[in-house]
């Protein structure tokens, strides 16, 4: 099973948001607090809501209460993001992919705090997605990885907490031969796709994935 977790940042829809919609059948679907209301912009509604409800009216609560959701509601003085809880909740059901929407926008911080999520050790055994308009964010670990997409499509390669060493690509225009990318360098920004697969293979770290539809 796949969760569809809506943050309550913009929608930002757009063509990655519709494909990654697209690949889901019947999925669990968690709104973040003021996610419900993303949740209804795309057409579904939350099996659970999960926050303090600061972004929820208690009308709209009440009403998907009503509807069968399930509100969890926590205080507001609590060590979590409301998109944390969420994926914790997702964490624990029987679920692959984790695809989430609205989990970008306008406040740096809030968007950094989102990507550093991705990489929650709750999250490790699960293919967790960040996607926005035309892009897709995803963080990587050590093993072997292949990507679709277009040739001309954008991906850049960010390590994330220290260097990603052992780097090999194929596909991709500039490629990485047995090589590190260090924490602090944007060496892997803006590769492109040269062929409609692109693999990925590296020894350790985290490489965090940026793919843009076309050119970024």
């Amino acid at each position: 099973m796949d969760a569809l977790v809506f943050a309550n940042g913009e929608a930002q829809d757009g063509p990655a948001v519709r494909a990654a919609l697209a690949l889901l059948s019947s999925p669990l679907v968690i709104a973040a607090d003021g996610g419900a209301h993303n949740a209804a912009y795309f057409g579904y509604r939350p099996k659970v809501v999960i926050g303090d409800l600061d972004s929820l009216d208690n009308a709209t609560a009440s009403r998907l209460e009503v509807e069968g959701t399930i509100v969890l509601r926590y205080s507001a003085d609590k060590d979590e993001t409301d998109l944390e809880l969420a994926l914790l909740y997702a964490a624990k059901q029987d679920i692959d992919r984790v695809i989430i929407v609205g989990g970008v926008g306008g406040r740096i911080d809030q968007l950094l705090a989102n990507v550093y999520l991705l990489a929650l050790p709750e999250m490790l055994e699960h293919d967790a997605r960040l996607v926005a308009d035309r892009q897709t964010i995803r963080l990587l670990r050590p093993g072997r990885h292949q990507l679709r997409g277009e040739v001309g499509d954008t991906l850049s390669l960010l390590p994330m907490g220290g260097p990603a060493l052992g780097i090999s690509t194929a596909g991709l225009r500039y490629p990485l031969r047995a090589e590190t990318l260090r924490w602090g360098q944007v060496r892997g920004l803006s590769n492109v796709f040269d062929a409609p697969d692109a693999q990925i293979q590296f020894n350790t770290g985290l490489l965090l994935c940026v793919h843009t539809l076309g050119r970024a």
